[in-house]
């Protein structure tokens, strides 16, 4: 990759990180993206100034991706990321034309989201109770109910601080994507199930850390260990072939939604930017809607 290419690129990459202040995990797919897109063009075509890569170059680098096996969604993806860098240089007047400006996004069937069923929920809840409380146990209950009570995302939760919790006003203050706040109520079951664990936290570890939840070392919990704990646990209450922590954000937001919640503050509690992502909720309402009608009407 040329010197000047691989220039243009940490640019773009310091303004998501430190303007925008993306995740990780975005940053790494931008920066991953834009490295495959470079390293094709170079393979292909040899260096290409940023300034002369016109849509054919890159028509025909999302064909190669096709090519291999990519899905619709994970190519969307990555034109999404061109589109953002291109942009960038345009406004800072590298290049006078996007060529993205003829490049079309694929067309993908919507999922619906996968959710545990409101039953299974209290069955779920039931096989956390039944079990001793290891402090494995004890972190799969504190998971699976803040999860299922907030609605928080797998990365909120992790780095989740004591001085977020306000247990006088019962709510909890998430630090979300572009570090934008929001305030989540819960309830004061919720809230003692919380106190019950710091305390608990505090006899076991002599100089236990500010985040919430801890692994039987006392060290910040990890991605992977709160991913397995929540499947272990879904998997002795659902049937669902999917069983990760996102499927509880997806359960807490379906079942306010099923139980007449207004959209706009479904989006507010999940920390949504855009309406557009919080209305894919509405579909399973209404296929719950068409199951009453089914069971009810005489015509039906």
């Amino acid at each position: 990759m040329p010197v000047l290419t691989r220039q243009f690129i940490q640019s773009f990459l310091g303004y998501l990180k430190f303007e925008k202040r993306y995740s990780i995990h975005t940053f790494t797919s931008y920066e991953t993206d834009l490295t495959d897109f470079f390293d094709y063009l170079n393979v292909h075509f040899g260096d290409v100034l940023l300034a002369d890569i016109n849509h054919n170059f890159i028509r025909s680098w999302l064909a190669d991706l096709k090519n291999r096996g990519l899905t619709s969604r994970s190519i969307n993806r990555k034109i999404s990321s061109l589109k953002s860098f291109f942009k960038y240089h345009l406004r800072r007047g590298v290049i006078e034309s996007t060529p993205m400006s003829y490049i079309i996004s694929l067309k993908i069937s919507k999922r619906l989201p996968v959710f545990v069923k409101e039953e299974e929920t209290r069955k779920l809840v039931l096989t956390l109770n039944q079990f001793t409380e290891n402090w494995k146990t004890l972190n799969a209950k504190m998971l699976i109910t803040i999860f299922y009570s907030t609605g928080m995302r797998l990365s909120e939760l992790i780095s989740l601080n004591e001085k977020q919790i306000d247990f006088g006003k019962s709510q909890i203050k998430i630090l979300g994507k572009g570090n934008k706040e929001r305030i989540i109520p819960v309830s004061k079951e919720v809230m003692e199930i919380i106190r019950d664990y710091q305390q608990l936290k505090k006899k076991e570890f002599e100089q236990p850390d500010n985040v919430l939840l801890v692994t039987e070392k006392g060290n910040k919990l990890y991605p992977k260990y709160a991913y397995l704990l929540v499947n272990q646990f879904l998997g002795k209450a659902s049937t669902l072939d999917k069983k990760s922590p996102h499927v509880l954000r997806h359960t807490f937001a379906t079942h306010l939604m099923n139980n007449g919640a207004d959209l706009n503050a479904v989006k507010e509690l999940l920390g949504h930017s855009s309406l557009a992502s919080t209305q894919v909720y509405t579909h399973n309402t209404i296929e719950k809607l068409k199951d009453v009608y089914k069971k009810a009407h005489p015509k039906a």
